[in-house]
């Protein structure tokens, strides 16, 4: 990937102390005003960002990220609009008190902004090559910022609309506008999240790579440390507005000083998480904005807690541990390892398999696409697959966007038919679906007890045993009965994905079919949905097929994994098995892709997009991107074949079954 024509500006390492900021903010307050009530969002921030660094901004949601990159940009909302306090100095131009032309001027000429969902950036009625003229120029300039950020084919991509390309050449069409006027500062918010490990792998090489390439200085807002470790010379960890955290990379990650910090890292899934018992994560949730505590936030979370943690506001000081500044009046306190605790969910034996709770026989899905007014083409969703979950037992479902696993749920559920193949469930199973974006699976004006009490219609409850059956559903999934009388919207988005959850279980399904329900979590967040589902799994005796993009998640709530690719299976295995010792080079890319901390930050890349379900290669699908392809993976498709002495760990490879490895 070259950048011919664009010249790197002359800037200082981002080490160097002799280097002055290109962002300077002092004292930011930002309170806004929702219900005639105060949410004070940011309270008292204090950070500077160098020429050519790439600060990791870091926190669970509603801890300020999104509003301090929107601040630099000058584009929080204006209605009503929000009260700033203190300053924002970006490229030499106060923010806070600059007028809108001036801001309009700045952005033009020195800022760029990536946004977390492309297809809610992007125009969906204008084609890629018109919404890029409009920041290039030229079409010849577009094709070059497609070219440069990894987009193959540009010159065809420019007559595509957005719904027609993938969630990472999305991304990469947003990251072409943002650095189209060679700006000195981009806020990305989220580039990452919810994108598969690979493009999520490819996405943080290339804003490294334009850095070194541009000279220009990133903002990468996420709620991953793991995230923040790949590319991040600095870190900063807000925490209730407020900044708990901030130093080198390095530091912060290997030697943390602030509790909340350690709470994050230890609330990460990994691929060496315990998979027996609970996942470790923070206890608590995160303050309200609207009313925020006199004195440290995180003190009701915090085991190393005393009276004055209630009473001081704690200022930056030096963390002690490492160069860098925490907000925390016990620094000299050695972190417990209990900073972050576990939820107390019993452990319950799995329920013995009797019999298959969902029996998939070469199942085929395919559906028609219009391409011109009179032509369509066929995309090849599902392509023969065969999967079997025992009653009891979980599965989880891995692979890229766009390889059938959205699908194939839908199609269990009986929300589509398929075209050929078998589709059996167990004797009177019913499935249930909790989907990825629970906000926008439940009804906005029910309440959640309207919401759940809708299930429980069919089964002939009088009104006095629905409203008791709606209390013990939210009680099992850990919510408060009063919940019953709020709306989705009032609630935090690990809430609404308790309320989904309960809705789904309230009459208990034979099996729950969840699709992504943590990708757009916080980690800690994250862990407790897993250990919920965990919970209810083991208590109901449901099996489950979980569809994720995330290993580490797929092998702690998992049996057995079963890995996708391109509307086929190409491993299936016990989930320790499948995650320790990989044999499908498909599966063993997935699990290089995967964000790591410390020493296991580093991670292969996979090159290339996968191929289009519209035009799907012959033979193996994986060929063209697989290091290991042989003549014969050009012709042959591969059937899944079981390993010698394994118990039921099954791969489609024909190199891996040349070389003798197999029963």
């Amino acid at each position: 990937m070259t950048f011919t024509s664009v010249q790197p500006t002359e800037v200082a390492s981002p080490r160097s102390p002799s280097a002055p900021p290109l962002v300077t903010i002092e004292g930011l307050h930002v309170t806004f005003e929702r219900g005639g009530r105060d949410v004070r969002a940011l309270r008292g921030v204090d950070l500077s960002i160098a020429p050519g660094e790439i600060l990791g901004v870091v926190g669970e949601s509603g801890s300020g990220k999104s509003v301090l990159g929107l601040s630099m940009l000058g584009l929080l909302p204006t209605e009503p609009p929000p009260r700033l306090e203190g300053s924002i100095e970006v490229c030499g131009v106060d923010v806070v008190h600059a007028d809108d032309d001036t801001r309009r001027r700045l952005r033009r000429r020195h800022l760029g902004a990536i946004f977390q969902d492309p297809m809610t950036s992007l125009n969906p009625t204008m084609r890629i090559g018109r919404q890029l003229a409009e920041v290039a120029g030229t079409e010849a300039e577009a094709v070059r910022l497609l070219d440069a950020v990894g987009v193959p084919e540009p010159k065809r991509r420019l007559r595509s609309f957005p719904h027609e390309l993938s969630g990472g050449l999305r991304q990469r069409v947003m990251i072409a506008m943002a650095v189209a006027g060679e700006p000195s500062l981009v806020v990305a918010d989220e580039p990452t999240t919810a994108l598969d490990v690979t493009v999520q792998a490819q996405i943080l090489e290339l804003l490294g790579h334009l850095r070194d390439e541009l000279g220009c200085s990133f903002v990468l807002v996420t709620h991953d440390l793991g995230v923040a470790a790949q590319v991040s010379d600095r870190i900063a960890v807000l925490y209730g507005g407020r900044i708990a955290e901030v130093g080198a990379a390095a530091d912060v990650l290997e030697r943390p000083a602030h509790p909340y910090t350690v709470g994050l890292l230890r609330s990460r899934l990994t691929l060496q998480a315990r998979r027996a018992g609970p996942l470790p994560t923070l206890i608590g949730e995160p303050p309200d904005p609207r009313a925020h505590p006199p004195g440290c936030a995180f003190a009701p979370r915090c085991t190393l807690h005393v009276d004055a943690c209630d009473e001081t506001l704690p200022d930056l000081v030096s963390a002690g541990g490492h160069p860098g500044v925490a907000a925390c009046i016990r620094l000299d306190v050695p972190l417990a390892e209990e900073v972050a605790l576990v939820d107390a969910w019993p452990e319950v034996e799995a329920v013995s398999a009797i019999e298959p709770a969902v029996r998939l026989t070469a199942v085929f899905k395919d559906f028609e696409l219009k391409s011109g007014w009179r032509s369509k083409e066929v995309l090849h969703a599902l392509r023969g697959v065969d999967l079997e979950v025992a009653e009891g037992e979980s599965v989880a479902l891995v692979g890229e966007s766009g390889c059938g696993k959205s699908t194939l749920l839908r199609a269990i559920a009986g929300l589509l038919p398929i075209d050929d193949g078998a589709i059996a469930l167990g004797p009177g199973a019913r499935p249930q679906m909790v989907f990825q974006d629970a906000g926008a699976s439940l009804t906005p004006w029910l309440t959640v007890g309207e919401l759940i009490g809708e299930r429980l219609r069919s089964e002939g409850c009088g009104r006095s045993e629905r409203d008791r059956r709606v209390r013990e559903a939210l009680q099992l999934v850990g919510l408060p009965a009063e919940v019953a009388e709020a709306k989705a919207v009032q609630l935090s988005g690990g809430q609404r994905q308790r309320v989904a959850l309960a809705r789904a279980t309230v009459v208990p399904p034979e099996v729950l079919l969840c699709d992504e329900p943590t990708s757009a979590l916080d980690v800690s967040l994250a862990a407790t949905v897993l250990n919920l589902l965990g919970r209810l799994r083991r208590e109901l005796g449901m099996a489950m097929l979980f569809v994720t993009h995330d290993l580490g998640a797929a092998r702690v709530v998992g049996d057995r994994i079963a890995v996708m690719y391109l509307g086929r299976i190409v491993e299936v295995g016990p989930a320790e098995e499948v995650a320790s010792a990989p044999q499908h080079p498909y599966t063993q890319a997935l699990l290089g892709a995967v964000p790591g901390v410390g020493a296991a930050a580093r991670r292969t890349r996979l090159e290339g997009e996968p191929a289009s379900p519209l035009r799907p290669p012959s033979g193996c699908a994986f060929h063209p991107r697989c290091s290991q392809a042989v003549d014969a993976c050009h012709t042959d498709g591969p059937e899944l074949v079981t390993l010698r002495g394994s118990s039921g760990h099954r791969v489609a490879c024909g190199p891996a079954h040349a070389a003798g490895g197999w029963g």
